[in-house]
């Protein structure tokens, strides 16, 4: 009986503490009535759609040929659309603290966004294509670009990377973030959704690779496991908050390779044709077609 007591004296201190409102208050949202937040668990399941849709007969349960597979797509683009338009819906109204209703005016938001994205699909499979194509070309051991599209994690995550910028272009918020933060949860590899990357880009291995918000990447670069493209760290404002909405991450040109655990930080250029060996650090400006080694 007195064991009892103290269980019960226990749970409702800690029922009292939690409820305090000054303890929760920065940590609290007040969800308004049929308000809905974004669901990881549906956004997995747009990824894997998107995939299906991107890259027929490597992903998706349906048996596609070539006498099918408009059919097939037809339902996948169809299903895709009813689910990422109820995400962005409540991704608008997540976004929207002042919205009274998540009605008639936001679904009919998020049902044009939606269809946007869906319009860039052609364009999208088009890039990713040529991001297969540099992997395969680049690695001795891939046998295939089929192993490439269904095994390679960078490969993954540059996939997911696409989806998230296309929508981060259009102005959705937050859906983007979760969609590149599922890929750095599957693959290791923490790519920001609103970094800007050019096509034929390769990810080697890619366990650990950080690029971040305005990072800028050119065409046919390849980087390796470990690398990080860091935002250098600003002094805060006068109100000692971050500063925010500046460029603070490395400008990196074309045909750059960047191999294993390399940090690039700041707002620094790679010229076109550089290469950045293993190890190094580095916080200046590299010449077109220079080679930067570790030094002892």
């Amino acid at each position: 009986m007195e064991a009892q007591q103290q269980h019960s004296s226990i749970i409702s201190r800690a029922v009292l503490e939690l409820s305090d409102e000054a303890s929760y208050q920065a940590l609290f949202h007040s969800r308004r009535d049929e308000e809905a937040l974004p669901s990881g668990e549906t956004l997995k399941r747009i990824v894997d759609l998107c995939r299906a849709i991107l890259f027929p007969g490597y992903y998706g349960s349906a048996r596609i040929n070539k006498q099918t597979i408009r059919y097939h797509l037809g339902v996948l683009v169809e299903t895709l659309h009813g689910l990422l338009t109820k995400e962005i819906q409540a991704g608008l109204c997540f976004a929207d603290a002042s919205c009274e209703s998540c009605g008639d005016q936001l679904t009919t938001e998020a049902a044009a966004l939606s269809e946007q994205f869906i319009a860039a699909l052609p364009q999208l499979r088009h890039m990713l294509a040529t991001d297969a194509e540099a992997t395969y070309n680049s690695d001795p051991a891939a046998q295939n670009l089929g192993e490439i599209i269904f095994c390679y994690p960078g490969f993954r995550a540059i996939c997911n990377y696409r989806i998230a910028h296309q929508l981060d272009q259009l102005g959705v918020p937050y859906i983007p973030r979760i969609i590149t933060e599922l890929a750095h949860s599957e693959t290791g590899i923490d790519i920001h959704p609103r970094a800007r990357i050019g096509h034929h880009f390769s990810i080697d291995h890619g366990t650990g690779t950080v690029i971040g918000e305005t990072s800028v990447i050119g065409n046919y670069v390849r980087i390796f496991q470990g690398v990080s493209l860091a935002g250098e760290k600003f002094p805060p404002d006068e109100n000692g908050n971050a500063i925010r909405g500046v460029d603070r991450h490395p400008i990196v040109g074309d045909h750059v390779t960047i191999y294993s655990n390399a940090t690039l930080l700041g707002h620094i250029h790679v010229g076109d044709g550089a290469t950045i060996f293993g190890n190094v650090w580095l916080t200046h400006d590299v010449a077109a077609g220079e080679s930067v080694y570790q030094r002892t």
